[in-house]
């Protein structure tokens, strides 16, 4: 299994079907907190939908298009992270995660996204990391202000949310302003 350690107890693991009865475990308990921010978790009720889910990404990691990974907190899997697109042509990669909010606070999504950061700068030879947030998520937005994102522009309406419509705040961070160049 693909693993990418980020520190001592923490690291980032490929998406697999093993992880699904755990994906499955956390939305059940924290459907409702996560579907303020995704639009997924309402109908995310059976394994069925976590290995299609699995499936899915891992095609397209074959395929270079994503990365998908669990975050792995102590041994436990606690969420999900991932390059939710590759985008070669323009030299650019979007960033999605999500957490169980047992486990906020930690810095586990901080952490996970500079090591995507690193990833896609220096592997992948990325020139931009872009991260969308609902404009109304601050701990989200939080996390990319900290890291040295810089917000791009709120895009109005852009995404419904099992019946709310959100605005999402864009956040850039490029090659030349990351600190490690």
């Amino acid at each position: 299994m693909f693993t990418l350690d980020v520190d001592t107890d923490l690291k980032l693991a490929l998406v697999n079907p093993q992880f699904a009865p755990i994906y499955l475990e956390i939305v059940s308990r924290e459907r409702e907190y996560l579907s303020q921010w995704l639009a997924w978790p309402p109908h995310a009720s059976n394994e069925e939908f976590f290995l299609s889910f699995i499936k899915s990404s891992l095609h397209d990691y074959a395929d270079g298009k994503s990365l998908v990974c669990g975050m792995i907190y102590q041994d436990k899997l606690v969420g999900n992270i991932s390059f939710n697109s590759i985008n070669r042509q323009l030299k650019k990669v979007e960033i999605g995660y999500w957490l169980s909010s047992e486990y906020q606070g930690k810095g586990i999504v901080s952490k996970s996204v500079l090591k995507l950061v690193d990833l896609a700068f220096t592997d992948l030879d990325m020139e931009k990391v872009q991260i969308s947030a609902a404009s109304e998520n601050i701990p989200s937005r939080n996390v990319c202000e900290r890291l040295g994102f810089s917000l791009e522009g709120i895009i109005s309406r852009a995404e419904n949310l099992n019946g709310r419509v959100v605005d999402h705040a864009v956040y850039g961070l490029s090659r030349t302003n990351w600190p490690k160049t």
